[in-house]
């Protein structure tokens, strides 16, 4: 029997350690990836820590993987899946297809929504068995470790944009610059949004610009950010990639009428956002899930078409638990990204 290594926490908050492991067959409307990438999310962190019930240890995380099919489970090939196929699997690791909303084939707020690295193991790894449903194919244009951060802060941050009230021409803002920010910020400009980013400092005003920005708020100056909106006109749409919800609520007063806050990013703090707020000028406030395969699919199709690529910083899975301590620290520019070639 043929071993694959993966890097694994035996414990709630231990080290990673990497671990030879036998290797795993497919079953029924699984198939097996030889991975070639897998992003490190923020979220992963709830996971390592046991922060999320269920989780059981000993763990292996990731849920933004990209590699290549190496071998079928029966039904899989019917679905139109080959070796050799290059495929991505994000935070939507597949679903029940029995709950409630799946029967409305609304499959990513699925009941029992599979998340690898929870429900399954994750792509810190050589190789992840995933169930067919997962499987997003990747362009050829698209490296692995590009892709790879697609399956999570790629697709939320698009499809977030995609799917909100916002139209070409009209001004949308995005809050954060970081991991999931800078890719808002060059999907709402390739959409033909009036892009504004938000961030803390006057210094990221040129990187804000150089990601695709037409405007730069500077959280930390005299005017507040909703002056600063409304100076512009109002957004029509603010995506809240930072996982602050005192910024969050910063922002709100900066909505156009009828204007949309569409919070991606994850806080365990409430919002303090009042009904008077929202109720004369017909604000709406939104959370926005990742997306489904099909999703994460249109997100690379899309990244690929106009050139945008996530910011990253490569390392191989040997040094694991070093990037991933890079994560939490905030150090990394933007997504670390283990390779296992």
């Amino acid at each position: 029997m043929s071993t694959y290594r993966v890097a694994q926490v035996s414990a709630p908050g231990g080290a990673f350690a990497i671990v030879e492991r036998e290797m795993p067959q497919p079953g029924p409307g699984h198939v097996r990836i030889a991975v070639d990438a897998c992003g490190i999310c923020h979220s992963d962190a709830f996971f390592v820590t046991a922060g999320v019930p269920g989780v059981r240890f000993p763990l292996v995380p990731g849920h933004e993987i990209a590699g290549r099919i190496e071998e079928l489970g029966e039904g899989t090939q019917d679905k139109g899946w080959h070796v050799g196929d290059r495929v991505a699997v994000g935070w939507f690791g597949g679903s029940c297809g029995h709950c409630t909303p799946c029967r409305q084939g609304d499959f990513v707020v699925c009941e029992n929504l599979k998340v690898p690295g929870w429900a399954y193991d994750g792509g810190y790894a050589e190789a992840v068995i995933a169930p067919a449903d997962a499987l997003a194919r990747i362009p050829d244009a698209l490296a692995a470790p590009d892709a790879a951060p697609l399956g999570c802060a790629g697709v939320t941050t698009y499809n977030g944009l995609r799917r909100s009230s916002a139209r070409p021409g009209d001004l949308v803002a995005v809050l954060g610059i970081g991991g999931l920010g800078h890719l808002g910020v060059k999907y709402a400009a390739a959409m033909g949004f009036e892009t504004v980013a938000i961030a803390r400092g006057a210094g990221k005003a040129d990187f804000a610009k150089q990601l695709g920005a037409h405007h730069y708020i500077d959280s930390t100056a005299d005017t507040t950010v909703a002056d600063a909106l409304q100076s512009l006109g109002g957004a029509k749409v603010i995506l809240a990639t930072a996982a602050n919800s005192a910024a969050t609520t910063a922002t709100v007063e900066g909505l156009s009428p009828r204007g949309e806050l569409v919070v991606i990013g994850a806080d365990s703090e409430p919002l303090g956002i009042s009904p008077n707020q929202l109720l004369m000028s017909g604000k709406i406030v939104r959370g926005h899930p990742s997306g489904t395969a099909q999703d994460v699919q249109d997100t690379m199709a899309f990244s690929a078409l106009h050139g945008i690529r996530p910011m990253t910083e490569i390392v191989p899975l040997d040094q694991a638990d070093q990037a991933y301590q890079r994560m939490l620290s905030g150090a990394a520019r933007f997504r670390m990204v283990l390779t296992t070639r």
